[in-house]
């Protein structure tokens, strides 16, 4: 089984033997067939979705947490949105969020009572695993990449996160999250972190992906390819930002490509 690229584990014979000894095995199998049927249709772009260890790390977390709302900004196909629904008991509701095009091919299994997903793309039979109360919101630019045809417990709302998270923020009943997962677009993680710092409540949870940028964030800008230049400068300065943020605890986990966990404090 092929490992994933991404990550920053320079060892390739310990990341083989993290994935055999306790990701791989313990991967559930709705995980799997997504995880697999990514791959098979985006190839060496299926890299974007977070890696089978950190899907692990992210759903032991919402099972210590036990959240009652949840958002997510930046879902791809939805791994990490379904590793958190499998988490989460029936009676909470998960919140997505994602400003790509490519989103949404699986949130089989999703147990809570109301779903917001920002980004919809490929299509598995999401009705069949719904709670009977389930309701699940869409929401992405692109709406031809919507390829869901149970349109009866979803609606689709065409959007990119900035702008969502902006009309909650202005909404007079704005919602309070637990819990946010942030995998989006690198340059907007310090705009994404002040809408999130008014969304989730004091002592809940930011979980931010891609802090560690394949490592490139230790390495001098020569010895940085081209194109993730930029990326790894926003990254960086981001890192920086939340570092010194006096509203926040912060831990920076070296799964993956990096996460890193904000507490708000107040």
């Amino acid at each position: 089984m092929a490992l994933p690229p991404k990550g920053v584990l320079q060892s390739e014979a310990l990341k083989k033997y993290i994935y055999e000894t306790s990701a791989y095995p313990g991967e559930h199998e709705h995980l799997k067939g997504l995880r697999e049927a990514t791959e098979k249709k985006y190839g060496t772009l299926s890299e974007i979705a977070i890696p089978v260890d950190e899907g692990r790390f992210l759903s032991m977390l919402m099972r210590i947490m036990n959240p009652k709302r949840t958002l997510e900004i930046g879902v791809f196909t939805g791994y990490s949105l379904l590793s958190t629904a499998l988490a989460l008991p029936k009676s909470e509701f998960a919140i997505s969020a994602d400003q790509g095009r490519f989103l949404s091919m699986l949130m089989k299994i999703m147990n809570p009572k109301r779903t917001l997903e920002l980004g919809a793309t490929l299509s598995f039979p999401l009705h069949s695993a719904l709670h009977s109360e389930s309701q699940i919101t869409a929401i992405d630019i692109d709406r031809e990449a919507y390829e869901f045809d149970y349109i009866i417990k979803i609606k689709f709302i065409q959007g990119d996160g900035i702008s969502v998270l902006n009309e909650m923020l202005n909404n007079d009943t704005q919602p309070e999250f637990d819990y946010a997962f942030v995998d989006a677009d690198k340059d907007n993680y310090k705009n994404y972190h002040e809408q999130l710092m008014k969304l989730v409540k004091i002592g809940g949870i930011i979980a931010y992906d891609n802090t560690l940028w394949y490592g490139m964030v230790a390495k001098e800008e020569d010895k940085v390819p081209e194109n993730m230049r930029a990326i790894r400068t926003a990254i960086m300065e981001f890192n920086e930002l939340i570092s010194s943020d006096p509203r926040l605890e912060i831990s920076q986990v070296s799964i993956g490509d990096g996460v890193t966990l904000c507490r708000r404090l107040h």
